[in-house]
Order: structure tokens, then sequence, then C-alpha cells
């Protein structure tokens, strides 16, 4: 009888784990050189972060710089006491007008800060990478390669604030302002990169700007804007002590281009099968796409621009008076050459073509990171305006 209602009280609590958006798992394992049995429950330490939109902000710092380290660390997923953990996602691309297109899912491991692997799967495209402990990169893709939103995904999760080496730079100011999102007002950070001009740092009009908007009782991370990207987060939750959003949507120029789900959390082990490249796999340089003491990956390939060849404006376009900025994303190799190029919002399709076919022939210095030259993944804004 007592095991019948054992039984029983298992099976009702997997039912109501069940009817959640989320599944989370726990994990009882006995290892094999040890003998010790790892256990566990990530869904023990998972908690909804309510939010009150009726409330105007109120309880967070008033310095900038303190309102983000107050939020630190909850988004510091370099922590070394964090628990090996599995994210399962699914999302939808959209075009550059917010129609929606394909759709994929996204698997992430983790062991430890070095040690992870991310892969992607939808139709006619497939990529998995692994980052192993000596800090190699294994990929094995197939079909047409990763779209930006998709290659952001993680960065978006595990590096939604900015770096202490970005917080460092003597060239960036911090201000904080409120701003309405979502029908709320919330305390923003708000991060300016300048540059040294006549002695003295101040912001050129090409500066990097980038926003955070904070819940005020909880320090949890509810919009950002970097650059020319738009971030909301919705249903938070905290997983060991680090928050997670359960829904993104990310816009430009106000359209919604990708939106993701996350769909399960569940405890992995170190010796997960996983994280074992698959020997068909190769080695390769990742990407600079994280701010660091130099400012953002969009300052950085700005400052190495050497060729720039200027986009024709269509005359179709210009009698019917179409203008405005067209937003692209691009990879630029090791050599400085343009790969990868990507538009992700535009007024008219006119002025894609062109300022496609401008950027594809720009050409920069190769970023160098501990003196070898590697990829810089940014966005690249190109301005069509008719005058007064």
């Amino acid at each position: 009888m007592q095991r019948v209602l054992q039984s029983r009280r298992r099976h009702n609590q997997i039912r109501r784990l069940g009817r959640s958006h989320l599944q989370f798992a726990c994990y009882s394992v006995r290892t094999m050189r040890s003998q010790l049995v790892l256990a566990f429950c990530l869904a023990a330490g998972l908690q909804t972060v309510a939010q009150n939109p009726a409330t105007p902000p109120q309880g967070l710092p008033t310095d900038p710089r303190a309102i983000l380290a107050a939020a630190a660390p909850f988004y510091d997923f370099s922590d070394p006491t964090l628990k090996p953990f599995h994210i399962k996602a699914t999302y939808q691309l959209y075009d550059e007008s917010g129609k929606p297109e394909e759709q994929g899912t996204w698997e992430y491991w983790r062991v430890s800060a070095k040690e992870y692997r991310s892969s992607w799967v939808r139709a006619g495209a497939a990529r998995t990478d692994w980052n192993t402990a000596d800090g190699a990169i294994h990929r094995k893709e197939s079909g047409k390669p990763l779209r930006y939103f998709e290659r952001s995904l993680a960065d978006s999760l595990f590096y939604a604030l900015p770096t202490k080496a970005m917080l460092d730079s003597a060239n960036l100011r911090l201000e904080v302002q409120n701003v309405p999102v979502g029908g709320q007002t919330l305390n923003c950070v708000v991060t300016i990169q300048q540059s040294t001009i006549d002695g003295r740092p101040q912001a050129p009009p090409s500066s990097a700007v980038s926003r955070y908007c904070f819940d005020a009782s909880t320090h949890a991370l509810l919009a950002s804007v970097l650059t020319e990207v738009g971030t909301e987060y919705r249903q938070i939750v905290k997983m060991q002590n680090h928050y997670l959003p359960r829904e993104m949507d990310f816009f430009v120029g106000g359209v919604k281009l990708f939106t993701a789900s996350i769909d399960a959390i569940n405890a992995v082990l170190e010796a997960d099968s996983a994280m074992t490249p698959d020997t068909d796999s190769v080695l390769v340089s990742p990407p600079v796409t994280q701010p660091d003491a130099e400012g953002s990956a969009y300052s950085v390939a700005t400052g190495m621009l050497t060729k720039k060849t200027v986009p024709e404006y269509p005359l179709f376009a210009k009698m019917n008076r179409v203008q405005g900025k067209v937003v692209l994303a691009a990879l630029i190799s090791k050599e400085g050459q343009i790969e990868d190029l990507e538009v992700l919002s535009s007024p008219s399709p006119l002025l894609s073509k062109s300022a496609l076919d401008a950027v594809k022939r720009w050409q920069y210095r190769p970023y160098l990171l501990n003196g070898e030259p590697v990829e810089v993944e940014t966005t690249i804004n190109v301005v069509f305006s008719l005058g007064p």
C-alpha cells in the first residue's frame, strides 16, 4: 500500500509539472568511478520571478553602476558553482517585414564556463558547436548557414549585461533613464561609448549606445537595446540563483524578427556523451561578438573599416521618396572581408539590395585578439536620406 501511495504521489507530481509551459527534470545517477550518487533537482531551485506592471520602478539604486552591480550576480554564467545543465528551446525566424518564416530548435549543454555545446536544427540547416575544456571549438554543420539571431541566441541568454572589462573602460559613460516598456515604467541603465576628442571624452554621433531595463523588486533584466537590436525578456525564472527568461522577442526598428521559447531545463552529468565532439567535426575559431574594454563589436568594426563603397541610391526609390535605414548583420572574416551578410531591417527591398551590393565590398583591418586575427560579428547601418 505504501508503494502504491508513493507511486500515485509521484504520478500526480509529474502531471502537475506537465501542465507547465516549461518542463524540468530531476536526476539521481550513480557514477561508475566513485559509486557516489549525484542527485539534485533543478526544478526545486526554479522560481518564477513575479513582476507587477502597475508599480512604477522603485527600490533600485540610483547610481547606474550600482544597478548593474546589483543585477550582475544573477547573470554571471561563468560562476564555477553552477551545476551542469541542459536547455532546449524552440524559435521562430521572421523576414525583414515581420512575416513568420522558418522555425527551429536549439539545445545547449553546459558543464562549465569553458565546456559547453550548442546545437541548432531547422529545415535545410543543422549545426553543432562543441567548446571543449582545452579552449578548442569543434564544429559540424550541413545545409544553409545559420542566420544572425540563431547564432546570437546563447549570447542573449548568458551575456545579457555589459562585461566588467567594458564597464571599467574610461570611455564609457553611464546614465539612468525611466523608460516606458510594455505598459510599465522601468529603470534603464544607458551606456554610451565615448571617444577622446580635444583631450576630453565625448560621444560622437556614431557612438554605440546600449540600454538595460530592470524590474525594481527582483533586479531581473526585462528589456535591452544593443546598438540596433531590441530584446524583451518575459516569464523570468531563477535557476540555481541565476535568471533565465522563458520567452524572448527580438526587434530591429520596431519590427519583430526573432522569438525564442525555452521548453526544458534539465540537469546533466559532466561525463554526458553529448559533450564529446563527433569524429567528423572540424576545429574553428569563434567570432568576436561580446563587448570588451574597447566597446561593442559594433564599435570595434566601425574603427577597423579601411575601404567603404558608397551605396547607390536607386532612382525609383528616390522618385517615390523612399528613405530610411537598412540594418545589416555581417560576419567579418579574419582577413577583414565581409561574410554572411544578412538584412535585418529595411524600409524597402530596393534599398536592401543597394546596401547589400555596396557593403559586401567593404574591407576591414583584421581584428587581433591576443595577437591573433579573429572573426568579428557585428551590425552595419546604411542610411538613405533625401535631405530636406
